[in-house]
């Protein structure tokens, strides 16, 4: 079973930790070497660091173009030593890496997991950046999975990928067993954030680490609440707002194949692909249930990409600047209309 309040793991457990690392607010090449130094002299057991950990926010364009690395380079080069010399598996986050096309084109926002013997085995760049305001290439490279420690299987996603729960299940449908997700989430968010990592792992039978950032950097404030989430939904363990806060679970590899073989009622990865199975076998329809996607949205998403992005606007909106609360490096909305005069006549309220 999986467990909390011990610092070993046994030949049925992954140790996981998460380390709440304080924001760093860094500005130049030597600044970012020098805090991935803090960060190696830190990895001890299986270590999970924030989004932005390594590199912090360049918020200078410049400074966000001159830092962007390679990889591998010099810093998964220090991480991979790193790892290597505590014997344990590390995810670092590298904000940005650079474009195929650079300087021309924006970074990445890019994890890395580094196994013990300091080799990358897994390289996720992130697929939905938080916009408006995070200006990161969108990743592409998908989603994957890949073995990590005593056999479990690992996959990688970045803060605000995790409020998609398309992302979740992709993952999981491809076998994960344990979801990483750093993040760099900032108040006022903290209670949606805390809930939909709690959530997703309910939904969908897979471990959850979390390594949010603490500290405030000169513009915004982290809430840190790092945890690791067992995959019933319910946190095995979870730090509050310090600085370098530390979590450490065991997750148990026989306890989460168990569930996906034998669980039933709430086994929602077999249930979605096997729908309704209790009344087509009574009906003498089979004993697989329904496997056709039900869902017309994504259908249309799969065959025909254009027409859902305007599903998706005729729900919302057509541009991708507001008039209300403009944002600098977004274009404001070319064609305005009064959606508040429209509504205002539709209800009759003039």
């Amino acid at each position: 079973m999986s467990r909390h309040g011990d610092i070993s793991s046994s030949e049925d457990t992954v140790g996981v930790c998460v380390f709440q690392y304080p924001m760093p607010r860094l500005h130049t090449n030597e600044d970012v070497m020098k805090n991935a130094e803090k960060i190696c002299d830190i990895v001890k057991g299986v270590k999970l660091e924030p989004e932005y950990s390594t590199m912090g926010i360049m918020y200078d364009r410049q400074e966000m173009f001159d830092t962007a690395c390679v990889v591998p380079g010099p810093l998964t080069d220090m991480f991979g030593k790193a790892c290597k010399e505590a014997n344990c598996w590390g995810v670092f986050s590298l904000t940005g890496e650079q474009h195929e096309d650079h300087p021309n084109k924006n970074p990445y926002n890019t994890l890395v997991l580094i196994n013990n013997e300091g080799e990358i085995v897994q390289k996720y760049r992130k697929l939905l950046p938080w916009t408006p305001i995070e200006g990161w290439t969108p990743g592409n490279l998908g989603t994957s999975v890949v073995e990590g420690p005593k056999g479990m299987k690992i996959s990688m996603i970045i803060c605000d990928d995790g409020n998609y729960p398309e992302i979740w299940r992709d993952c999981a449908m491809r076998g994960a067993e344990l979801v990483i997700r750093p993040q760099g989430y900032m108040y006022p968010a903290k209670e949606q954030q805390v809930l939909v990592s709690k959530t997703m792992a309910w939904c969908n039978q897979v471990y959850v680490a979390v390594a949010n950032a603490s500290g405030f950097d000169g513009v915004y404030t982290y809430f840190g609440h790092s945890a690791v989430i067992g995959m019933d939904g319910r946190t095995l363990g979870e730090c509050g707002t310090e600085d370098n806060g530390i979590q450490y679970a065991q997750l148990s590899l026989s306890g989460i194949r168990d569930a996906r073989a034998n669980d039933q009622s709430q086994n929602q990865l077999f249930k979605l692909l096997h729908r309704g199975y209790t009344g087509t076998f009574a009906n003498g329809d089979g004993n697989k249930g329904e496997a056709e996607c039900p869902f017309p949205f994504y259908h249309m998403w799969v065959k025909n990409p254009l027409e859902a992005q305007r599903m998706s606007e005729q729900v919302t909106r057509s541009t991708i600047g507001v008039k209300c609360c403009p944002v600098p490096g977004i274009p404001p909305p070319e064609e305005e209309t009064n959606d508040i005069e429209e509504l205002t006549h539709e209800l009759n309220l003039e």
